[in-house]
């Protein structure tokens, strides 16, 4: 039995008498946990990360959070106290990411997750929770869009191409493909981090203008052989308009915006693929498939620049900073050890 008087942190939002979401560090008990439909496991989380979608979260984004109060937190990795399936036992390290975590249940920035038995992934020998967080959802994302260019462009076929090389997905973009022998052209609007996307394996580094066109021409000029784009909008447009033939682009954010202003020439004339990725409802084979590779043979290392680590105290701050755009690389949170 999990024990239900121990007291952990957790980062609650709640709506305040005005009715605007507001979020704080407080200490809760197992009993405070929502209930699982099923069997459930029982996770004490060592970390956890910091992506938009949290972001959002921690300013309880309706179209993000399902009621209040709300624990953010998108994915999460620690260790099993307490587990209703004979395939998961108390000790194993695992993570969770996607499904409803952080969404529709409570999340990561918890001290203890309780969550569905089908939802965690074992964590094998030597592949630390930090390691699995360092990944964590944006990682995941990356893979599914590096496999889904593998699938069908070549690495001698031309420059692949990242936009938001700088963010937690495009970092591991860049390093992936630069691994698999892909030659790889970083977009980024922090010109200061060229030095750490060469690093990560970028032959190229390009400003945002790279991906600006404002013709209305259906097509432009063959340029890229592929691309991993985590912004879409315009850029994702003019991205496509520039895909060589039998192209493609693996699509996976919106922050430039959800409009997409195109033709289907370059689908019709060039073949092009449009690929869209999503996280949190991979079916649970693939999901496992993503997992042996990122821990495996895909296992790459980020500079430690990249990497920065905050309490729940400090995610304010860096709730701030992501929402800003002034985050580079990944935003570890770590539940444990918090004090009010």
């Amino acid at each position: 039995m999990i024990p239900t008087n121990d007291s952990f942190a957790a980062w609650v939002v709640r709506e305040d008498a005005q009715g605007k979401a507001e979020g704080k560090s407080e200490f809760l008990s197992a009993e405070d946990l929502p209930a699982v439909d099923g069997p459930a496991v029982h996770i004490a989380v060592e970390y956890s990360s910091l992506n938009y979608k949290d972001a959002l979260a921690c300013r309880g984004h309706r179209g993000v959070v399902g009621q209040l109060p709300h624990v953010p937190g998108i994915d999460c990795a620690g260790t099993v106290v307490h587990s209703d399936s004979p395939e998961l036992r108390p000790g194993d390290a695992v993570l969770v990411t996607g499904y409803d975590l952080g969404a529709a249940r409570w999340g990561g920035y918890s001290g203890l997750v309780r969550a569905p038995v089908e939802w965690p992934v074992k964590l094998p020998p030597g592949f630390t929770p930090r390691d699995a967080m360092l990944f964590g959802t944006a990682g995941f994302t990356a893979a599914q869009c590096v496999m889904a260019i593998e699938e069908r462009v070549a690495p001698d076929a031309g420059d692949v191409v990242v936009t938001g090389a700088t963010g937690g997905v495009g970092v591991f973009a860049v390093a992936l493909l630069a691994k698999l022998g892909y030659r790889v052209t970083a977009i980024t609007g922090k010109p200061q981090h060229e030095g750490l996307l060469r690093k990560l394996g970028a032959a190229e580094v390009l400003g945002r203008d790279a991906v600006t066109d404002d013709s209305d021409k259906p097509m432009l000029t063959e340029r890229w052989a592929a691309a991993v784009d985590t912004v879409g909008g315009a850029p994702l447009a003019m991205i496509v308009r520039s895909l060589r033939y039998r192209g493609v682009v693996a699509a996976c954010g919106l922050v430039a915006g959800t409009e997409l202003p195109l033709s289907v020439y370059p689908f019709l004339l060039r073949g092009v693929t449009l690929a869209g990725i999503d996280s949190a409802k991979c079916p649970r084979e693939p999901r496992l498939e993503v997992w042996r590779r990122l821990m495996g043979p895909w296992r790459v290392e980020l500079p430690e620049e990249l990497v920065t680590t905050v309490t729940l105290s400090g995610l304010p701050e860096a709730v701030e900073r992501i929402l800003r755009g002034g985050v580079a690389g990944r935003t570890l949170v770590r539940p444990v050890g918090e004090t009010l």
